[in-house]
């Protein structure tokens, strides 16, 4: 069984727009056959990585300096074969996704490799990571504003040596919604992330359409932009 491991990033944890759009990704995951465990970063203590010394990598080789709530995901780490990275976009990560992210240092390999122009290491043996996706909300209107999100989780697949397996990105996701209840726009969206999800377990590959599908514009540049301006005045 294909086990898989998601982190919501999302402060609102479980009642936001990121956990909207990555609930019915996991459903269609666990239909096909899939093992998910979900953990919300912002509901863990997951401190700062601040071992300057590199003690992950040198002074005592992958094992963390902290004995923090971390030390819960390390162990699920090791035994995903597919990571979720899901968070919005707060200029670029919130917090605790950002320290989530610093502390996968203890599952790299210190051992550095040149490929392709650039410097490069890997996971550890002992870490089954196969691929990495990304889930990315955002409140304005452009599927772009999350283009640095992408570079962050892109760069990380890359430096350790995994498959980066594509972004499903939802802009303005707010409009998904009228007074609390899913619009039909975004009730079709939902029903193509759980396809999305199922697809991408038994092919390996997040389908094109689909990820067009999902992103698409709900609403105008000027309404949304309007939106946000009378909301300040």
């Amino acid at each position: 069984m294909v086990k898989v491991l998601a982190i919501n990033g999302s402060p609102r944890k479980g009642k936001g727009d990121t956990a909207a759009v990555l609930s019915p990704l996991i459903q269609g995951i666990t239909d096909a056959g899939a093992e998910v465990e979900l953990f919300y970063a912002s509901k863990l203590e997951i401190k700062p990585c601040s071992c300057g010394s590199m003690y992950c990598w040198y002074e005592s080789p992958g094992n963390c300096c902290f004995t923090d709530e971390m030390q819960i995901l390390y162990p699920k780490l090791k035994e995903a074969a597919i990571l979720i990275i899901a968070t919005p976009v707060y200029i670029p990560l919130p917090g605790a996704m950002q320290n989530f992210i610093n502390r996968l240092c203890p599952l790299v390999e210190p051992y550095l490799e040149f490929r392709q122009d650039r410097t490069r290491a890997r996971f550890r043996q002992d870490v089954f990571i196969k691929k990495i996706l990304l889930v990315s909300t955002g409140g304005w209107w452009e599927k772009e504003n999350m283009n640095k999100v992408v570079q962050i989780v892109e760069e990380l697949a890359e430096s350790a040596s995994v498959e980066f397996s594509g972004a499903i990105l939802r802009p303005h996701a707010f409009a998904m919604k009228q007074d609390g209840q899913f619009t039909k726009d975004g009730g079709e969206i939902l029903g193509e992330l759980r396809k999305l999800g199922s697809e991408f377990i038994n092919t390996g590959v997040l389908n094109p359409s689909s990820l067009e599908m999902i992103s698409r514009p709900l609403i105008s540049e000027e309404q949304l932009r309007q939106r946000y301006n009378q909301a300040l005045q």
